[in-house]
């Protein structure tokens, strides 16, 4: 069945290509991806495939229904685009001004079509079902999964399994990871209440601008002197206003920043460290202050047994070059909602494009992909979907045998 399965999947790469090329030039932005979504539910209403549409928000959900009894597996694939403008010199190029997929979500979706498209040719010889879920939102928390699940996306799923291009490593490359492989995602705003005034009389304010700069500094101290040195963490100031003309001397300031964690305690933790940093600080400079901690993705934390699996399908699979462990990721997913309701893993791919040895970073506005990478993916993700129905097809006859 696999050889069927990968042969099938490389006669249909250029098909994959297709799609993924249309989706790069016609971007849209999260929670706004009406007409992806339309595209994705066309593609399945072609075939002949149950799909349900609008899960969740602009969610889509599609059913391979084998047949043969047998349990439930879930695959998923994001499809929101980035506000960046596209600044790739290829035929491919984004066509929407300011708006590019510049994450690889356009190439999950085709992977997840194409991979359908194959597992929909087999399926009277398929035990069991495979759910097919494309997610909007990823992007932007509170991100697509948690209103899609709450839509009943894993309903009767036994075990998800997801990946996402990885540019940074190399084509032929996957990336594993038992437990915390990406991190939770928060975010921070705090404004400092000063007195402005004239510049060329300081004494008579309260200086927003050097009390929230003496904030940066000394939020800094937070992982580096309260944190366990055991665990990981992240606190980054990434905006600072204080718009004012040059001789006066702020009233406010603003910073908001992100806090990045694995652990759920060390995340409550830094949660009431910065406010009591902030009340510190604008205690010495008599300011007021007021602070938001907007809590964003948890950690993406995968599960032992289904990571193993994985690991062991991959070494398997035609293309694949190299099955390493990955570093934890300090990004954020919101994948994670989905493995706290069930079992599964979640991967990198290698998608480094050919002849480059500093490919661009994610979210930049030159971001691309190696699209054979593409092909690995959904050769990975479908060998684990028809191994791991067919082996819990195998083990629920031997314990029938059994009893």
């Amino acid at each position: 069945m696999l050889i069927d399965l990968f042969e099938s999947l490389e006669e249909k790469y250029t098909e994959m290509v297709d799609i993924r090329r249309y989706l790069h030039q016609h971007p849209e932005l999260s929670f706004k991806e009406y007409k992806t979504a339309e595209y994705i539910a066309n593609f399945y209403k072609d075939l002949g495939i149950e799909v349900r549409t609008n899960v969740g928000g602009n969610g889509v959900v599609a059913k391979v229904i084998g047949g043969k009894p047998g349990q439930t597996v879930a695959i998923r694939a994001d499809f929101d685009a980035l506000p960046i403008h596209d600044e790739k010199d290829v035929p491919y190029k984004s066509t929407v001004p300011g708006v590019m997929h510049a994450c690889g979500h356009d190439g999950h979706t085709s992977t997840l079509l194409v991979l359908a498209k194959v597992l929909n040719e087999m399926k009277e010889s398929l035990p069991g079902t495979v759910v097919l879920i494309h997610q909007h939102a990823e992007e932007y928390a509170p991100g697509g999964a948690i209103a899609m699940i709450e839509d009943g996306c894993l309903d009767g799923v036994d075990a998800i399994f997801g990946t996402h291009l990885w540019a940074g490593d190399p084509t032929g490359t996957i990336l594993y990871r038992e437990g915390p492989i990406m991190a939770a995602a928060d975010r921070f705003e705090v404004t400092i209440q000063g007195s402005g005034g004239h510049g060329a009389a300081p004494h008579k304010t309260k200086d927003a601008i050097v009390t929230a700069s003496q904030l940066v500094v000394n939020l800094q101290q937070i992982v580096s002197r309260k944190v366990d040195p055991v665990q990981s963490a992240v606190v980054s100031v990434g905006s600072f206003v204080a718009q004012n003309a040059f001789n006066v001397i702020a009233d406010t300031a603003k910073l908001i920043g992100t806090v990045r964690t694995f652990d759920e305690d060390v995340r409550n933790q830094i949660e009431g460290e910065i406010e009591r940093v902030i009340k510190g600080t604008c205690y010495t400079s008599d300011s007021s202050y007021s602070y938001t901690f907007d809590r964003g993705y948890p950690a993406v934390v995968n599960h032992k047994e289904e990571t193993e699996f994985l690991v062991k399908v991959a070494k398997d699979v035609p293309g694949i070059v190299s099955v390493e462990e990955s570093d934890p990721q300090m990004g954020g997913e919101d994948f994670a909602y989905y493995l706290q309701k069930v079992k599964g893993t979640f991967f990198f791919t290698g998608a480094k494009p050919e002849n480059v040895e500093i490919p661009y970073p994610h979210h930049h506005p030159k971001f691309d992909i190696d699209e054979k990478a593409m092909l690995i993916a959904a050769k990975t993700l479908g060998a684990a979907a028809v191994n791991y129905l067919v082996n819990e097809t195998r083990n629920k006859e031997e314990e029938v045998v059994e009893a």
